[in-house]
C-alpha cells in the first residue's frame, strides 16, 4: 500500500476536505494537498516524462483546486479523480504551448543550423504520442475514460480503483482490458 493511500484512511475523507475548502479553510486544503500531492506528480511526470514540468503541473493543479473551491465536484467522494483531470488538461495546454513555440523557432531558426535535434525530435516524438493518447481517452465513454485516467494514466492498482469506484476489483480489471484493446483501435499504430 502506498503512502498516499495510508494518508488517506487516515482524518476526515476528501468530500468534507473539499466543503472546508470551500469555506476557504487554509488547513483542509493543506491536509488535502498532503494527502494527494504525490500522486499527482506522479501522474503528471508520467505525463510530461520531466520532473520540473511535473512540479509545474502540481503546483498549477493545486492552484486550481484553491481558485474553483467549492465549484467543482468530487467523483465517488475523492479529489484525485478531479485532480487528475485538472493536471491532464493543464498539461495538454503546455503540450500546445510548447509545440505552437517549436513551430515559432523552427521558423526564426535557419535551415542549416539544428542545435539538439535529436532531443527536440525526441520531445516533439513524445508529445504527439502523448496527444494522440490523450484525443483517444477523449473518445472513450465516461465510464472507459475513468478507467484510462485512474489506472492507466494513473497508475493506480485496480483494487484501489474498484474502492475508489465502487466496483468488483474483477469488473476493474475487464474495463482496463476493454479500455485498452480500444485504446489500440484509436491510436495510430506507431503510439505505444
Amino acid at each position: 500500500m502506498t503512502e498516499t493511500t495510508e494518508c488517506a484512511d487516515v482524518g476526515p475523507p476528501d468530500t468534507l476536505l473539499w466543503e472546508q475548502i470551500a469555506q476557504g479553510d487554509h488547513a483542509a486544503f493543506t491536509e488535502l494537498f498532503e494527502r494527494h500531492a504525490e500522486a499527482v506528480w506522479n501522474y503528471a511526470y508520467r505525463l510530461t516524462a520531466s520532473w520540473s514540468q511535473a512540479e509545474d503541473l502540481l503546483s498549477a493543479t493545486f492552484l486550481t483546486a484553491w481558485r474553483t473551491r467549492g465549484g467543482a465536484r468530487l467523483v465517488r467522494d475523492s479529489a484525485l479523480p478531479w485532480l487528475y483531470t485538472v493536471t491532464a488538461n493543464l498539461a495538454r495546454t503546455e503540450w500546445r504551448a510548447s509545440r505552437r513555440a517549436l513551430r515559432l523557432v523552427s521558423r526564426l531558426t535557419p535551415q542549416h543550423e539544428r542545435d539538439h535535434a535529436d532531443e527536440v525530435a525526441a520531445r516533439t516524438d513524445a508529445q504527439r504520442r502523448l496527444a494522440a493518447v490523450v484525443a483517444a481517452i477523449a473518445k472513450l465513454p465516461p465510464s472507459e475514460r475513468e478507467i484510462a485516467q485512474l489506472c492507466l494514466l494513473g497508475e493506480m492498482p485496480a483494487a484501489d480503483a474498484a474502492t475508489l469506484l465502487g466496483i468488483a476489483e474483477s469488473s476493474v480489471r475487464a474495463r482496463v482490458s476493454r479500455t485498452r484493446a480500444r485504446l489500440r483501435d484509436l491510436t495510430p499504430e506507431d503510439t505505444p
